[in-house]
């Protein structure tokens, strides 16, 4: 990461988990299912308490919390600047910080006059001591109130914000959403009594990861090239060649037939899946109908990101055709296919077994429809703008 790698790919390099590195950087060290944090922080995933570790006044102010944080090293620049006589603001920049963080950092610790920075580093550790007692342990009040919500079914979110209506006057009867999560979920965090945990609508003991925004696992072991990469004369139909991909499903998913349709001509060819449609099935089938056509018509394949291609890595190599996958919960990036999907229905009901037909009955389904006038290709139909593509 010192040469300028994302932390990604520098987990990657080690061969480590993105997480992993993350803890690495920020000196969190796991075992089993605990994980223990610089200030002595010990989270049990396997009991859900959180505890702390007895550290020594000395070790809890030498520990590295964030950049957020003046340093020991921040505290010495401040004080040799105050002794020059720099400015706050000088001094601010010097060290990287806002002027107000150093304004305050002197504010709070001058003593008699003299900012004593090995005196201020130790007061601030023993300030941020942590685990510190609960609101819901201390304010009895505010308990009966969270509780009260609870058992009337409420969030923790809405009891947060329905306090703040109720009480508009009272600082006390104020809690954050998070800190109620933090007492049903870490016993250690204490508060609220057992019996209410069983409010929360999830029915979780136990919290739940979420991801971060931009943080999706990767959906396949081989990389996905995403519709975004896909060049623009694919979008405005310029060139033919260009496919959009996807299944329809039978009875309780147990059945599917494939639909390609080609974008600039709407031409229409159907997979036959008579032994299911697990990613082989699907890519023996896709290998088989592209090497069909002429290698003019091999632009690319849009699909969407389901697990029937897999594969797309050994389609592209046996076909020369490159895959591009929709965005997740995008289908109108494959518009033409889907409302070709659509008017397959009429033959294909939904809830019908789709194994009853076999290729004779697939091809007669998309003879019928590529000899539709289409309103978009001036009433032409699809067999005849690519019968004029093949013959010119």
């Amino acid at each position: 990461m010192t040469d300028g790698w994302s932390s990604a790919r520098a987990a990657r390099e080690v061969g480590v988990n993105e997480r992993t590195a993350r803890d690495w950087r920020r000196g969190i060290t796991k075992t089993s299912n605990t994980r223990t944090y610089p200030d002595g922080t010990v989270v049990d995933y396997a009991s859900g308490t959180r505890y702390q570790k007895a550290m020594t006044p000395a070790a809890r102010a030498e520990v590295a919390i964030s950049e957020r944080y003046l340093s020991l090293d921040d505290r010495l620049a401040i004080a040799d600047g105050l002794v020059n006589k720099h400015t706050l603001t000088a001094i601010a920049a010097g060290i990287g910080k806002n002027v107000s963080t150093v304004s305050r950092e002197v504010a709070r610790h001058r003593i008699e006059g003299i900012y004593l920075p090995h005196q201020a580093h130790r007061d601030a550790a023993a300030t941020r001591a942590r685990p510190k007692p609960s609101k819901l342990v201390t304010n009895t009040r505010l308990r009966a109130e969270v509780e009260h919500g609870l058992e009337r079914k409420l969030s923790p979110e809405q009891i947060s914000n329905r306090l703040r209506l109720d009480h508009p006057d009272d600082e006390s009867m104020r809690v954050s959403h998070e800190t109620i999560y933090q007492a049903l979920y870490f016993q250690a965090r204490g508060g609220l009594k057992r019996e209410v945990q069983t409010a929360l609508r999830s029915g979780r003991t136990r919290r739940k990861p979420h991801r971060q925004p931009g943080q999706r696992t990767q959906r396949f072991v081989d990389p996905m090239v995403m519709i975004s990469d896909r060049p623009a004369e694919v979008e405005d139909r310029a060139v033919p060649g260009h496919w959009e991909g996807d299944l329809i499903m039978g009875a309780g998913n147990q059945s599917a037939i494939g639909t390609l349709v080609e974008r600039a001509t709407r031409y229409t060819m159907l997979l036959h899946l008579p032994e299911g449609h697990n990613a082989e099935q699907v890519r023996d089938a896709l290998v088989a109908t592209i090497a069909t056509l002429p290698a003019h018509l091999r632009g690319s394949l849009t699909w969407d990101q389901g697990c029937e291609l897999a594969r797309h890595k050994e389609i592209k190599t046996a076909t020369d055709l490159q895959v591009y996958f929709c965005d997740p919960a995008s289908p109108w990036q494959r518009g033409t296919n889907e409302n070709t999907n659509g008017l397959l229905r009429q033959y294909f009901p939904k809830g019908t077994d789709l194994s009853v037909h076999g290729p004779e009955d697939l091809e007669h389904v998309a003879q019928e429809l590529n000899g539709r006038p289409r309103k978009t290709l001036d009433w032409e139909t699809p067999a005849e703008r690519l019968h004029d593509l093949l013959t010119t």
